[in-house]
């Protein structure tokens, strides 16, 4: 018989292993020594032994999962249990039970990794569906539609959490998407019906336009375009490419007529720059008036002053305002040294204020008709050189009469 410190070889080449229980048989070896023989357990020992080492070192570094890991010890522990091998095999057994701790802080550990990992995922998700509800009572027609899209990419990417919270939360995120859709075409549809709605208003416009950009009647029409431009503005947008067209189409008619009416303001500004200067002599005559010596002199040289004036013209708008001011000064002065002759002389004067207001009346009383047949002529120009002039000899009869309501 041959011992070893595991096991023994009896004379008849049975092979028996020791344990904590007693000694059991794990094979024959017949066909050699007993030394072979043992050596032939032994080996098989060995073998389970680096089998434990391996399995020990993989469940140490955390590539198995805490199920991989288990299983692959339950395997291992039925080859030791059962083995037909010579060697400590007590000690393999207690070195896997020591793998049952190991493995279930494992477990513990990926549990608490996955809960936390379904925190982060319901989290990021929830701040998902939040946003997507928050652009779905929103009217960002432009971008909203686009951050839908992206956020539904970013859900895609997140990890699933449990089923029943993951299916409520999606159903919350399909909402807000369908919410925004529908509220998005509504608008749209809208939007759309009233830019149909200002096409038409604008295409009548835009009609209306061409009809007066031949005319020739400078200021109603110009009051016509400014109300047909109001008009324009209320109506809003019609679709981009149709509106641009309309506007070629009303600005065009615009600046036709605006050009020509400028062109012949121009022409007239032209025509009056020579009546301008036959003001700009008369002025001189009119201004050498002054200071006043002789009130009668200087009325009647005023008068007739007046009347070239009036026969003159009209003059370039530009010098309008200067021409009739310094025309205006002297009248005013030869009014003021009158007024204050007739503060301090007889009660003649009302008799002689009496015979002005006479002369006025009779002289706007020509002026007047005068007018009538050049409206009844269709002369414009002569309409409102008689216009102006009747508005000058008004403003004279208007003195008259407050100087002799004075004397009465």
């Amino acid at each position: 018989m041959t011992s070893h410190q595991w096991g023994r070889v009896d004379d008849d080449g049975n092979v028996y292993v020791r344990t904590g229980e007693g000694e059991r048989p794990v094979g024959q070896y017949s066909e050699g020594s007993a030394e072979e023989a043992l050596r032939f357990f032994t080996e098989r020992y060995d073998a389970l032994a680096f089998e434990v080492d391996l399995l020990e070192k993989r469940i140490g570094s955390g590539v198995m999962s805490p199920e991989e890991a288990g299983e692959s010890v339950s395997t291992v522990r039925a080859q030791v249990t059962d083995a037909n091998a010579v060697g400590d095999l007590a000690s393999l057994e207690a070195r896997l039970d020591a793998l049952a701790p190991v493995i279930e802080e494992q477990r513990e550990k990926r549990k608490a990794e996955r809960a936390q990992r379904s925190a982060e995922s319901r989290a990021a998700k929830e701040k998902v569906v939040a946003e997507a509800e928050a652009i779905s009572t929103g009217s960002d027609w432009r971008n909203g539609a686009n951050r839908l899209r992206e956020l539904l990419e970013e859900w895609k990417a997140i990890p699933r959490i449990d089923r029943p919270s993951d299916d409520a939360l999606w159903r919350r995120f399909s909402t807000a998407r369908t919410t925004y859709t529908r509220r998005r075409k509504a608008h749209f549809a809208e939007l759309n019906e009233r830019r149909e709605g200002a096409r038409v208003v604008k295409e009548r416009l835009a009609t209306e336009a061409e009809a007066l950009a031949g005319s020739t009647e400078w200021g109603p029409t110009a009051g016509k375009y400014r109300d047909l431009m109001r008009d324009w503005k209320a109506a809003g947008p019609a679709p981009k490419d149709v509106d641009d067209a309309l506007w070629k189409r009303f600005r065009g008619a615009q600046d036709q007529f605006f050009g020509a009416r400028d062109a012949a303001n121009a022409a007239m500004d032209a025509e009056f720059a020579a009546n301008a200067e036959v003001k700009e002599q008369i002025l001189v005559e009119a201004e050498a008036l002054l200071p006043v010596e002789d009130l009668e002199a200087a009325k009647r040289a005023f008068r007739d002053l007046a009347d070239r004036w009036d026969e003159a013209g009209k003059v370039p708008r530009a010098r309008i305002k200067e021409l009739e001011g310094r025309m205006r000064k002297v009248e005013n002065a030869i009014r003021d040294v009158e007024q204050d002759q007739w503060n301090r002389t007889d009660p003649e004067k009302s008799a002689r204020a009496d015979d002005m207001i006479t002369k006025l009346q009779e002289a706007i009383d020509q002026v007047e008709a005068d007018l009538e047949k050049a409206r009844a002529a269709g002369n414009p120009k002569k309409v409102a050189d008689l216009e102006e002039n009747l508005a000058s000899r008004q403003q004279f009869l208007e003195m008259a009469k407050r100087a002799a309501a004075d004397f009465s």
